[in-house]
């Protein structure tokens, strides 16, 4: 959420940053937080007022009554009625305009980094390059590759679920869950983050807490009698491990590294990517997240899409970092960087991470704070996170980047071990 005195006193800046972001309507939207503001304090300032003339006048009934000054005490009572009811409506208006507000704020995405271009999906700023180009082949797409190796069965899992809910068999099990034990390994061992375990349910308010609700509820799947969602990413419940807290100058920063599997509908989506692995509704995914000093939030993007990056390098896959637009932002972001690996037979790069800075955004929402010195006022700390990598495209690149001319798929040297030979056939 953003900060309302940050509204209060910087409402063109504010208005600057987010037409970066291509939606018109948030300028009005700005604009109604301004007023619905004003109207807000103008209103404080007026219940204030009543409830101080109230706590002034109410002693002197007594003191009236006592003096046997009856008639000037029932004058008086009259007035503090009339005062009583003034105060009463006037409670009941600010009540509402602080409940409008905090709708408005509630709907208000975060504002982009001032480095953010403004524009769509295509304005993506290439940051950089790694690797070379596979050597050409006749290759096949994963699916086929896949079906042919018997490491995957899609139309099983459409039977059992429907589309979008993939079955890895044998070697494609076992590959999926090399690739899940090597990132987490290789962030909780080199790269200084804590293994979580998380529940894959979450409550509104640690889905509120992150910005995926109220704006996100129809992208995931959501128990209704007992009101929890299944995750659609770890980001959930990492970020609010530590919802409500303080933290100690000595606790940032703070690390999580987490596997767990993701459930998005995928709401607006259909029809669109449906073959093979390319959009699911389940998939694996590893996340990493920072909690940081905002002074400190920059550099630990910058290192945290490093960490990220070195996944990619180890495996020996192509990929490239864009610098997202500010109109293909995710609600609470402020930055994100796409990491796309090359996947050489469909001919496209397939978005496997994307690394993201919120500011306070869901700090704010979460209530996430940190003294930066004993016994100092706290601070919202800053909250990142990013994939470590999500697992399906990962192996949908791995898969059509090392197939080989005889039908097999040669397993990298990095997760050899993990999968126990190296090579599918």
């Amino acid at each position: 959420m953003l900060d309302i005195r940050r509204i209060r006193e910087e409402p063109d800046q504010i208005r600057a940053r987010l037409a970066v972001r291509g939606n018109p309507a948030l300028i009005p939207a700005i604009d109604r937080v301004v007023e619905l503001d004003e109207q807000r304090r103008g209103l404080v300032a007026e219940v204030d007022d009543l409830r101080a003339r109230r706590n002034e006048v109410s002693p002197r009934v007594g003191e009236l009554k006592r003096e046997g000054r009856d008639d000037e005490a029932a004058g008086i009572i009259l007035q503090m009625r009339e005062l009583g009811d003034r105060l009463q409506e006037r409670e009941s208006a600010l009540t509402a305009v602080e409940a409008e507000l905090e709708t408005a704020l509630q709907e208000l995405p975060n504002t982009p980094a001032e480095d953010v271009p403004a524009g769509g999906e295509d304005d993506a700023v290439l940051v950089r390059e790694w690797g070379e180009e596979p050597p050409s082949a006749q290759r096949r797409p994963h699916w086929e590759l896949g079906e042919a190796l018997g490491i995957l069965d899609l139309p099983r899992g459409a039977r059992i679920t429907g589309s979008g809910f993939p079955v890895y068999k044998g070697l494609g099990a076992r590959l999926e869950r090399a690739l899940v034990n090597f990132m987490v390994d290789l962030h909780s061992d080199h790269h200084g983050y804590t293994e979580i375990w998380p529940p894959l349910l979450v409550n509104s308010a640690s889905a509120y807490g992150t910005g995926h609700l109220p704006k996100f509820g129809d992208d995931m799947y959501h128990a209704v009698e007992d009101d929890l969602y299944l995750v659609p990413t770890a980001e959930l419940p990492l970020t609010n491990l530590h919802a409500g807290e303080i933290l100690g100058p000595e606790d940032l920063p703070i690390r999580y590294t987490a596997y767990t599997p993701c459930f998005r509908r995928e709401a607006g989506a259909h029809g669109k990517d449906t073959r093979g692995l390319l959009r699911l509704h389940q998939f694996d995914k590893v996340e990493v997240m920072r909690f940081e000093r905002p002074e400190a939030s920059d550099a630990a993007l910058d290192e945290m899409t490093g960490h990220a990056e070195a996944v990619l390098q180890a495996l020996g896959l192509r990929y490239r970092v864009l610098l997202l637009a500010g109109g293909d932002l995710g609600f609470a972001n402020a930055r994100t960087y796409d990491l796309e690996a090359w996947a050489p037979a469909v001919g496209r790069w397939l978005e496997v991470s994307s690394c993201s800075t919120y500011f306070d955004y869901q700090a704010r929402r979460a209530n996430i704070r940190y003294r930066p010195e004993p016994r100092a006022k706290p601070e919202y700390v800053h909250t990142l996170n990013g994939s470590g990598l999500g697992i399906a495209r990962t192996l949908v690149a791995l898969l059509e980047t090392y197939q080989r001319p005889d039908g097999s798929v040669q397993v990298p040297e990095v997760l050899a071990d993990y999968v126990g030979t190296d090579r599918i056939r």
